[in-house]
């Protein structure tokens, strides 16, 4: 094994083309990760192979060139951007003389770094184990003359078991903590259906200024920043829309390329908070000229998860960059499909709320809410999520909200009223000025 320096690494980078592949822009998100992971890339060496070697994933003259680098700039590791298995990750490092590392464990050394809660630690955790587990050979490798004693097992082999038991037991003690997570984050999401609040997710690839709209959107303050997997610990924050009343806003990991599916794994508990909400906001940076195919990778992600079927809407953020003024696209349903924003400036953001609103007013119902005595509570509230359009008084001075809300949110204000109000639909009620009377 090779030691981690505690400054920043010079790192070697190396990215094969093969047919079929990812196109340019890999390359460059990449070097975004190494960067992100604190490194510091001195080389890049490019290529394009029918396939790869099953030794050194490289051909020898790859390889050699490698080498090269690494030696030129007196190189700490070698990151691939592609995944690797253990034997040739040995190979590699035997044959480079330094650290080898894939994409897997560049990533799960971003999340490491990223982690924050205590939930977000456990996941990260699960997942470098599950990792590690493949990989433990790799480190016994001074070992390998004393295991192939005759009629018995040598103390290399024992210690790699003894290693395995504990990264086994360590693995169950933390999905028995993670069962707890997703128990305790199972009862707030029946506390909200019990309340009938909908759920909204943020989703998208990472960096697309998930975080930033989360905040815009919320006035929460939310970690946000200009590099990848910015945000890794799930951030839910209720909000007034107008017209709807209170909905639940969940800011959520990044997804990119090739996600180790160790992480999705890992992640299920995070991930919960989409396959569960009622319709997933997906963030696309509209500055990236690579934004279509990280679309793609975004669904295909949901797609493995099983958030697929979630109602969409596409949030095209970033466009004070791209140079688009912000405006609504309609889909054959009549409905919003695409929203023109962006976060940092505001613009956009009014109509993303309508659209929202449009979204949940499927169900909505208009009508006039007569309030009784001691219901000063009732239409304080109202008016605080702004869901009052107009307030009249009848002839015996009654107080009458003309309201617009979902026909399950208006029974349950009903109904735990304790008859201090009563609905009318709007057309039951003639409304005058100064007076208004049920027909």
């Amino acid at each position: 094994m090779f030691e981690r320096p505690e400054t920043g690494e010079r790192a070697v980078l190396v990215h094969i083309h093969f047919p079929g592949s990812d196109g340019p822009e890999a390359l460059r998100e990449f070097t975004e990760l190494v960067i992100s992971a604190g490194a510091l890339p001195v080389a890049t060496v490019t290529g394009s192979r029918a396939s790869p070697d099953p030794r050194l994933y490289l051909g020898q003259g790859k390889a050699g060139e490698v080498l090269a680098a690494v030696q030129q700039h007196q190189a700490d590791v070698v990151i691939f951007d592609h995944a690797l298995t253990p034997s040739q990750e040995r190979n590699l490092e035997r044959f480079l003389s330094c650290r080898v590392l894939a994409r897997t464990g560049l990533i799960l050394d971003i999340f490491a770094q990223r982690a924050r809660s205590f939930e977000g630690k456990l996941q990260v955790e699960l997942a470098q184990l599950r990792h590690l587990s493949t990989r433990l050979v790799r480190g016994w490798t001074h070992l390998e003359r004393q295991k192939g004693g005759i009629g018995l097992r040598g103390p290399g082999e024992t210690q790699l078991e003894s290693d395995r038991r504990m990264i086994n037991a360590r693995i169950k003690m933390i999905n028995h903590r993670l069962e707890k997570v997703v128990r305790q984050r199972e009862q707030g999401r029946r506390a909200r259906q019990r309340a009938e609040v909908p759920t909204v997710s943020l989703v998208g690839y990472t960096n697309a200024g998930k975080s930033t709209l989360f905040n815009a959107l919320s006035g929460a303050a939310a970690y946000a920043a200009d590099q990848l997997f910015a945000t890794l610990d799930p951030t839910l924050r209720r909000i007034g829309l107008a017209g709807v009343g209170p909905v639940v806003l969940a800011d959520t990991v990044g997804f990119i390329r090739h996600l180790p599916h160790d992480l999705v794994a890992a992640f299920r508990a995070t991930l919960e908070e989409t396959c569960r909400a009622d319709l997933l906001l997906l963030v696309v940076d509209a500055s990236d000229e690579a934004r279509h195919a990280q679309i793609d990778q975004v669904n295909e992600v949901l797609r493995e998860i099983g958030a697929d079927e979630v109602p969409q809407i596409r949030v095209y953020n970033k466009i004070d960059l791209a140079g688009s003024e912000p405006h609504l696209e309609y889909g054959e349903d009549g409905r919003v499909c695409r929203v023109w924003v962006s976060a940092v400036t505001g613009a956009g953001l009014g109509l993303l709320a309508e659209a929202l609103a449009g979204h949940f007013h499927g169900d909505q119902v208009h009508g006039w809410l007569r309030l009784g005595a001691g219901s000063g509570d009732i239409r304080a509230s109202l008016y605080s999520i702004g869901q009052v359009l107009s307030e009249q008084f009848d002839e015996n001075g009654v107080c009458w909200l003309e309201i617009r809300m979902a026909q399950r949110n208006i029974d349950r204000l009903v109904r735990e009223s304790g008859g201090r109000c009563e609905f009318h639909l709007a057309q039951t009620v003639g409304i005058v000025p100064g007076k208004a009377q049920a027909s």
